[in-house]
């Protein structure tokens, strides 16, 4: 419970000593000690590395990973982080009033983080007539925030009414696009050929804002598939309009429509559960709702949504404290003869096997290995981005949703052969391994001790009786055919646990969150 509580809360397996320190607790109360610890307590960071964890995925569902500058990147990190784990002294974190940040906010990127979502999306820059159009399409922002924030893909309506489902049409897809035209930037953060400005030295800093002279009519054309052209002005999904008397900017009352709609509470509540559970309340992706994509457990997900938005104002660690306590995430993933059946998987009888996020395997790594890289936080987050931009080439998709992978062949060839963690397991100095040595020693009296430490550190869990009577049978650590003489040197029961080692690092049963 506590590997993959501490995958999925802060996104790492733990240590060793974690581990001892939750064993120690009651039985009936250490699943909930360790979840509010996670959460608040100081053996975490009071909340630290559960901010860091959440923070990482949702850059990714914002920006992701391809689209923006690794320094634009880091300021939407940061932003986040500080948003998730308290945005003021003894503030609790509010998801709604993040998402109205991320949605209407203004600024320059290296003061407000939060303007680098909407800069991420702009689209393509209009040449001709602003003061009707607007500066940027902003297609890429009105089809990425309803998905991201009410759970909503109205991209499929941009060109065309939705051919299947009838609620929706192109008059949605761009009556939210109006809302959004009167953005102004002077330019766009991009990962390459981003363009030096003259007197800037360092990396150039971008500004969001909106101005009423762009597209001041607030109407916004679009083409139906007879080559008609209609024009709509900003609307919401359910039709509303901006007030009359509303006084802040469209940008600023499209948030508001957003977090005061059912939806946002329950695509938030939905993605969350998909999160812990490898399965949303409903099939297929987490932001899908729609008529024809029923909801598995609407009075569930209704009841959850209600309470996190009015009685506990949007704070994620409230929800994360439901769903980690809940006995439906307590339960074992291995499957029986009642739950093993894919129509089973919707009524949550059985843990989903899930595979890490490259952030979460990269961390894990770190956590088993006990690998020293670099000499301070600076070479340490260089070694991280190079791992993870290999597993980025690898495993990206062109959806930007390069959060999942599904541990390929590829995935286990690329860890298998890296040179970081083969560097990580063979270090004489440092790791896991090198502390073994110079705690027993290395020879056939230290091979359980050094089994059972190995086992702990990789896979959380003591090795079985039979997986230590097995690891010191001659069948597998001696190598030479009908030799009958057991090897003594320590350089070679050294290179033994090395190998062990690293066959658990490539274990399913370390690649899966289970």
């Amino acid at each position: 419970f506590i590997r993959r509580a501490s995958i999925d809360v802060i996104g790492r397996i733990p240590t060793v000593e974690e581990i001892a320190k939750f064993m120690k607790q009651a039985p009936e109360k250490r699943r909930s000690w360790v979840i509010n610890a996670m959460l608040d307590g100081p053996e975490y960071g009071s909340g630290a590395e559960y901010a860091q964890n959440f923070a990482n995925l949702w850059t990714v569902h914002l920006l992701t990973r391809t689209g923006s500058g690794k320094h634009n990147q880091a300021q939407m990190n940061d932003w986040l982080y500080t948003q998730l784990k308290s945005p003021g002294k003894g503030q609790d974190p509010d998801w709604s009033k993040t998402a109205q940040q991320l949605i209407a906010a203004e600024g320059e990127t290296n003061r407000n983080g939060a303007v680098n979502y909407l800069l991420h999306n702009l689209g393509e820059e209009i040449k001709q007539d602003t003061a009707k159009n607007g500066k940027w399409d902003m297609v890429p922002a009105t089809s990425r925030t309803t998905r991201l924030f009410l759970g909503i893909r109205i991209q499929c309506v941009q060109c065309h009414d939705h051919p299947f489902n009838g609620e929706w049409g192109q008059h949605h897809f761009w009556g939210i696009n109006a809302f959004l035209r009167q953005s102004d930037s002077n330019g766009r953060p991009m990962m390459v050929g981003a363009k030096k400005k003259k007197g800037v030295v360092g990396t150039q800093e971008y500004n969001l804002n909106d101005k009423s002279v762009y597209n001041s009519m607030g109407l916004v054309p679009y083409e139906r598939r007879n080559t008609v052209y209609l024009f709509t002005d900003p609307s919401f999904l359910n039709g509303k309009k901006i007030p009359k008397d509303f006084k802040g900017t469209r940008r600023e009352a499209l948030a508001k429509m957003i977090t005061e709609d059912p939806y946002f509470a329950k695509a938030f509540v939905n993605r969350m559960w998909g999160h812990f559970f490898g399965m949303s309340f409903i099939r297929g992706l987490v932001d899908d709702f729609h008529e024809q994509n029923p909801v598995s457990h609407p009075e569930l997900l209704d009841k959850m949504a209600e309470d996190f938005a009015k009685s506990y104002n949007h704070n994620p660690k409230v929800l994360i404290r439901w769903i980690c306590n809940s006995q439906a995430y307590g339960l074992s993933s291995r499957a029986n003869k009642w739950n093993d059946k894919t129509e089973d998987e919707t009524l949550f009888a059985r843990m989903l096997l899930k595979p890490m996020s490259p952030e979460q395997m990269f961390d894990s790594l770190m956590v088993a290995t006990q690998a020293k890289l670099g000499q301070n936080k600076d070479d340490k987050l260089a070694a991280k981005e190079k791992w993870l931009d290999k597993l980025v080439v690898n495993f990206g998709n062109d959806e930007g949703e390069e959060g999942s992978y599904t541990g390929t062949v590829v995935q286990a060839l690329l860890l298998m052969n890296g040179q970081d963690i083969n560097t990580a397991i063979s270090d004489k100095n440092d790791g896991v391994v090198a502390a073994i040595v110079k705690a027993k020693g290395a020879s056939p009296v230290s091979l359980p001790y050094a089994i059972n430490e190995m086992y702990l550190h990789a896979l959380s869990r003591p090795a079985t009786p039979k997986e230590i009577n097995d690891m010191k049978s001659p069948a597998y650590f001696n190598f030479r055919p009908g030799a009958k003489t057991q090897p003594t040197t320590p350089a070679f029961w050294t290179n033994y646990y090395q190998d062990i080692f690293w066959a658990l690092l490539n274990s399913n049963e370390f690649i899966l969150n289970h």
